[in-house]
């Protein structure tokens, strides 16, 4: 009977993650609900790059299921790891993995920086929002089952990023460094950004697939 469920609800085109409640990330097995945007593989990108810098403290914007913070935590224990989230239904499901995969996570509820007024860290890392409002993609395959709010941003795309960028290095400690995930085609842009807020050694990485995907810059020592 589970089976037939779940067939019928895979046939209306659910994604399998959330019909099985489950996704692995990074090696991490992290529960997942209609709350969260699922984790993809091209965001493993991130931590990687977040990893290789090896941060004593770490914030996560935008954090979903805590996929990228978690990973964070699960790598380098030692390093404080902050994690912000505007919705409350996402931030319980952080939450909980954090709980079940025993790894201390500081959680906070709010947009963007807010939660973290006055503070710095050594790293800035988010996947925010990046695709156009309106795009066709929305409304096909998974897409069409993922939060809105985790994948819109207003009519280019790049509102999120826009305020990311523009806030972040009055929250990087001195040789601190950002980096954000961003959609196909976006990384001319985003690297504009990154100058514009004052940034240096501005570099933009690509995922598996040869898509640019992260951009980052420092902030001067």
């Amino acid at each position: 009977a589970k089976f037939l469920e779940f067939a019928a609800r895979r046939a209306r085109g659910e994604p399998i993650a959330y019909i099985l409640g489950t996704k692995e990330f990074y090696g991490l097995p992290l529960a997942v609900s209609p709350a969260v945007l699922i984790p993809r593989p091209e965001t493993e990108l991130l931590v990687e790059l977040a990893l290789a810098r090896k941060p004593a403290s770490a914030l996560d914007l935008g954090t979903g299921s805590g996929a990228i913070a978690l990973a964070l935590k699960r790598h380098l224990p030692a390093a404080r790891v902050v994690a912000v989230e505007r919705s409350a239904a996402a931030l319980a499901v952080a939450q909980r993995n954090a709980l079940r995969l025993g790894l201390e996570v500081e959680f906070r509820h709010g947009l963007w920086f807010a939660p973290v007024a006055g503070e710095r860290f050594d790293l800035v890392l988010s996947n925010p929002p990046y695709v156009a409002v309106g795009d066709p993609h929305l409304s096909q395959g998974d897409l069409r089952f993922e939060p809105e709010s985790a994948l819109t941003a207003g009519p280019e795309g790049l509102d999120a990023l826009r305020v990311i960028a523009r806030e972040a290095p009055s929250h990087l400690n001195p040789g601190g460094r950002l980096l954000l995930e961003h959609g196909p085609g976006q990384d001319a842009a985003v690297r504009r950004m990154l100058r514009a807020a004052g940034l240096e050694d501005i570099a933009t990485w690509p995922d598996l697939a040869g898509i640019a995907r992260v951009s980052g810059g420092g902030l001067k020592s």
